[in-house]
């Protein structure tokens, strides 16, 4: 019997009644994408914990690894926020 493969992003979560869906960090109403943004437009992990104080540095390390994971899905959110002014 094979075991269950173990969930590799155990702290980004998706839930229809929070964003939308999107990616967030479980327990918040954080996006993936906001996080992204902001290191790029801020580039300190600083700045990121000073914007959201609730986010530990495993969130924004494992927020950041899903990115890379889920590069052109994150994007898409980027750019469906831009479009609308988001």
């Amino acid at each position: 019997m094979a075991l269950p493969k173990p969930e590799p992003f155990t702290r980004i979560v998706r839930d229809p009644r929070i964003v939308g869906g999107e990616p967030t960090v479980k327990g918040t109403r954080i996006p993936v994408r906001s996080i992204v943004l902001f290191r790029e437009h801020e580039g300190s992990l600083a700045d990121i914990f000073k914007a959201f104080p609730r986010l530990t540095a495993d969130d924004v390390r494992e927020a950041l690894a899903y990115y890379e994971a889920h590069r052109a899905e994150i994007d898409g959110y980027i750019r469906e926020n831009q479009d609308d002014g988001g």
